[in-house]
């Protein structure tokens, strides 16, 4: 039997998850923070547990278009096809949908005088980056991840 395809997620429902709740996540990873410090390296560590943003550019999963599954660096969760990643001219990772649903946990993120919604590991909420309404079809998302919050795996392989 196939997998069923997840729905179609737009504007309007990542600004309903980031207002009035998230999708429940399948499970939590949760350890102090000196146990995140010691699992994970120091780029992912200061990506996912402190909010950074790597340089544009100049990153892992930028210009990679090999296929596979795109997995949370933190707790190996996974977050994105890679057919679903697409060259958007940012300087970061794009992708135009999340593996499903819960996967991604959505907050309004008003740093830097912007106003954005921040993407979040909805299993670890490690950082990953932000959504914008700006992507390609079918909904119009433009997942921009920083390349530190993800691990690829190969084609064929499977994650928690």
């Amino acid at each position: 039997m196939p997998t069923p395809t997840p729905p179609v997620l737009r504007w309007k429902d990542i600004v309903i998850f980031a207002k009035y709740g998230n999708p429940e996540p399948p499970r939590r990873v949760e350890h102090p923070e000196a146990e995140w410090a010691r699992l994970l390296t120091p780029d992912q560590y200061q990506v996912l547990r402190q909010h950074a943003t790597e340089p544009p550019y100049r990153n892992a999963y930028c210009r990679s278009y090999e296929p596979g599954e795109y997995v949370c660096a933190g707790c190996g969760s996974q977050l994105f096809a890679a057919t679903e990643k697409y060259h958007a001219i940012s300087g970061w990772p794009s992708f135009r949908q999340p593996r499903a649903p819960n996967a991604i946990r959505y907050a309004f993120d008003d740093s830097f005088s912007m106003q954005r919604i921040e993407a979040r590991c909805n299993v670890c909420d490690g950082h990953l980056g932000h959504v914008f309404p700006d992507g390609p079809a079918p909904g119009g998302l433009r997942y921009c991840m920083n390349s530190a919050s993800l691990k690829r795996l190969g084609a064929g392989a499977r994650s928690n």
